[in-house]
């Protein structure tokens, strides 16, 4: 997992080319301007999700994981926590659903040894296949608008 903002980008782009395009359209786009949806930027090896939700408490949602994709999560407004844990080692809640590429885990099982960290506006997270993670989260409900760019493997 990193987690970073938009102004260090250029440290991440050597990670792989797909992971580099994402973070640049991240700081070309005017988010706040488009309407949620769902954007193709590569074909199925890059696209992206627009989203306008209220943040949750931690213990309405479960863990995920993915396994074909990388997710890179950009907070255009609002803010929010994420929860985190290494996946190994852990045992999924429910089997892992190929057609939208993630597994889920119980949130009761996993809450003692997992993380919580602030995702505000400007920042991103990247999670890869072995990061366990928890988003939009927070323990006051918040307007959050976020960008997930799936980055295929």
């Amino acid at each position: 997992m990193i987690v970073d903002t938009l102004a260090n980008r250029h440290i991440y782009q050597s990670l792989s080319p797909r992971i580099a395009t994402a973070l640049a359209h991240l700081a070309s786009t005017d988010f706040s301007q488009l309407p949620v949806g769902n954007y193709p930027l590569d074909g199925e090896d890059i696209f992206v999700i627009v989203n306008d939700y209220h943040t949750k408490p931690q213990s309405t949602d479960p863990f995920e994981v993915h396994q074909k994709y990388i997710d890179v999560q950009y907070v255009v407004s609002g803010e929010e926590e994420f929860g985190y844990l290494p996946l190994a080692g852990q045992t999924p809640s429910k089997p892992y659903f190929e057609k939208h590429d993630y597994a889920e885990f119980d949130y009761e099982s996993n809450k003692a040894n997992a993380s919580y960290i602030q995702l505000k506006a400007g920042m991103f997270a990247l999670f890869f296949p072995g990061d366990m993670h928890m988003p939009g989260t927070s323990d006051t409900p918040t307007a959050v608008r976020k960008v997930v760019i799936k980055v295929k493997i």
